[in-house]
């Protein structure tokens, strides 16, 4: 036997309740899973024993002020337990997993059987009794809980007492409930400690909205439009790198090789001239956008309308950057003396130097880590807390776990989106080791088993306790799919996909023009890309879909079951071209059901196939939908109503409040 770890009489043995798989969880376990303030996080595990009693499961949990509580699990199917934990603080939160025999609904199960057999209970009442004494002796039982156990005892010991009233003792509901929380010390097995790191809400749910300042004229200019997007429903605004510029290799119009006089460059060929023309890097800013005292107004502009700015965070450097002759260390150099560009071959950088995180020294390495930590600091000092991070997935893992850890220590608010188009094994370590959120392949997602496929796996697969998605239809780099060439309508029904499908997403400025020239056939970039030009656009154009964008967004705000990723779930239809799926919050309180064209071009209808339980709706009996695009109430008969989308008259999209 085995006793504390030790054997005894040279017989090893276990603790007849076995624990397993405690979710959530990452997959290496080294990291803590995620959610966000609000957030009602599913705890599960495989709990069981040997023999036929009762398992009583529960999860214990301790916030971050060091708060105990007890949680119950309850049956899940076979051996799986599970329960809804909410999380209202910051911070990390411990659980794990408790589990143990219930002797009281054990033999409470076994006495019914008895007496409906025929079997006499005498001896069986006074075994209640005796199991009632021990478990009124834990230190969980409070004096209430003691006082209705002893109650019961002494009844079920009572030599006085009618069998039947014995029997209505030792079945109440309310005492075999209040037993079945109660550990029994004597085979209380527990699970490893497990952690949860829980961010704020924004975490989880937030509109982004991407601009180039200088296209605005600097920051004033942006400040400018602050409140436009604020009226628009958007949460934060994301600014790409607002550094200087490099001047040699700069790219011209297009990503051409040769840039004219007037050219501006890549915002993302980081450092070069300053005002006073001495070089500038990540710190310093390009003085055509303005000053830090500018930018500090607009972050104030920014929270007067509970918007937040976000910064681009691309570590690489132009060949310019003061970097590049201070620390030739931190760069690869070739046999020929010289720095290797940038390059994912065929493309190349020519005006980006990519940084070398693991110089030969480690001195080096030390302080270049130390000084990309200092980067962070510095703009979380002028009130950024939200970062948006190019290419990721260039930069070693073991430095992102590094310095998310060192920042987040200090600044538990600060979010990191990953911008990591890349693999999945890659995509989904960055989102394990510490970022907050991660862009998606949702932009190459287009056709109604490619969507659902995709938003199950991000939804309801392993990924779900670390991995939060963030939708793009768009981005200065991507015009993908219907968008290329597009009719106003693809606009349309991809934002409405994006906005209602998960909890964060974002476009790029310009989107709600409907602008659609991609640069060639085989380019997912743009013709006359921002990135290498100014553009000037009519924002009060009277075919923009900002109003419809707007509206979205705050039907989002309106409804609380956008903000829960795990409860989407999708229905059928027999048109391929409408996609069906509801989102609804954990107590069913608010749930929403969209219905959207996928073709932007031709009208289509089709009966719908509606998995009623899921929506909370009695089968046989009327009920009614309110649509929050068009004000509209329908009432449905049942599972299978008929719809119909026209993308001519700009209706590509239901979103059905049930009532």
């Amino acid at each position: 036997m085995r006793d504390n770890g030790r054997l005894i009489d040279g017989v090893p043995a276990m603790n007849p309740v076995v624990i397993e798989d405690v979710r959530p969880r990452t997959p290496g376990g080294e990291r803590p899973p995620k959610a966000s303030t609000g957030e009602s996080v599913r705890v599960s595990a495989t709990a069981f024993r040997d023999g036929h009693n009762r398992l009583s499961v529960a999860c214990r949990v301790r916030d971050p002020q060091g708060l105990t509580r007890m949680m119950p699990l309850g049956p899940d199917g076979g051996d799986r337990w599970s329960g809804r934990l909410d999380v209202a603080q910051c911070g990390v939160h411990e659980f794990a997993v408790l589990a143990w025999t219930d002797r009281f609904g054990s033999w409470c199960r076994d006495l019914v059987k008895r007496a409906d057999a025929g079997q006499p209970l005498a001896v069986e009442f006074l075994v209640g009794a005796e199991i009632l004494e021990s478990l009124s002796a834990s230190e969980s039982a409070s004096s209430d809980d003691r006082l209705a156990m002893a109650e019961a005892a002494a009844t079920l010991a009572s030599p006085t007492c009618a069998d039947q009233v014995k029997m209505a003792a030792a079945t109440d509901p309310a005492l075999v409930a209040l037993c079945a929380v109660i550990p029994d010390s004597r085979d209380l097995s527990y699970s490893e400690p497990h952690e949860l790191q829980v961010e704020r809400a924004r975490a989880s749910f937030g509109a982004w909205y991407e601009l180039f300042p200088r296209s605005f004229g600097g920051f004033e200019g942006v400040a400018k439009q602050v409140g436009r997007l604020a009226a628009l429903g958007f949460d934060v605004l994301y600014l790409p790198p607002i550094h200087p510029i490099g001047v040699t290799a700069r790219k011209g119009p297009n990503n051409s090789l040769v840039a004219g006089p007037g050219d501006p460059g890549s915002p993302w060929a980081i450092g070069g001239p300053t005002g006073d023309g001495t070089p500038g890097g990540h710190t310093a800013i390009h003085p055509g956008l303005g000053t830090i005292e500018d930018f500090d107004l607009l972050v104030t502009e920014a929270r007067s309308r509970d918007m937040e700015i976000a910064l681009d965070f691309a570590l690489q450097c132009s060949p310019d950057h003061p970097w590049v002759s201070d620390h030739p260390a931190w760069f690869r150099q070739l046999p020929d003396g010289s720095i290797r560009t940038a390059e994912n071959p065929p493309k190349r950088y020519e005006d980006i130097h990519p940084i070398e995180f693991w110089p030969r020294e480690e001195a080096d390495r030390e302080e270049l880590w130390a000084a990309c930590h200092q980067i962070l600091e510095y703009w979380i000092g002028h009130g950024v807390t939200i970062f948006r991070v190019d290419n990721p997935h260039t930069k070693p893992v073991a430095f992102w776990a590094w310095l998310i850890d060192m920042v987040q220590a200090e600044h538990p608010e600060v979010i990191f989106l990953a911008e990591a188009f890349t693999d999945p094994g890659m995509m989904t370590k960055l989102a394990e080791v510490g970022f907050t959120q991660s862009y998606t392949y949702f932009t190459w997602r287009h056709s109604r088993d490619e969507i659902e496929t995709y938003v199950r796996e991000l939804a309801h697969g392993d990924h779900v306790d670390f991995m939060r998605p963030n939708f793009w239809p768009n981005t200065p780099d991507l015009l993908e799919g219907v968008l290329r060439d597009g009719a106003r309508a693809a606009f349309l029904l991809r934002v409405t996909l994006a906005a209602t499908l998960v909890g964060n997403y974002g476009i790029y400025s310009g989107y709600e023009l409907c602008e659609n020239t991609p640069a060639s056939r085989d380019n997912t970039e743009y013709q006359d890309s921002e990135k290498y030009q100014l553009v000037e656009r009519d924002w009060g154009a009277s075919t923009s879909i900002a109003p419809y964008i707007g509206e979205l967004n705050h039907i989002r705000r309106r409804n609380p079951a956008f903000g829960h990723l795990r409860t989407v779930a999708f229905h059928r239809g027999d048109n391929p071209n409408l996609i069906v799926y509801s989102r609804r919050d954990p107590d069913h309180t608010n749930v929403v059901l969209v219905v959207v064209n996928l073709d932007p071009n031709e009208a289509q209808s089709g009966l719908l196939d509606l998995d009623l339980d899921e929506l909370g709706v009695a089968p046989d009996h009327p009920w009614q939908v309110f649509d929050e695009l068009s004000g509209e109430t329908y009432t449905w008969e049942d599972h299978r109503p008929w719809v119909r989308l026209d993308p001519a008259a700009d209706q590509v999209a239901h979103i059905l409040r049930i009532r």
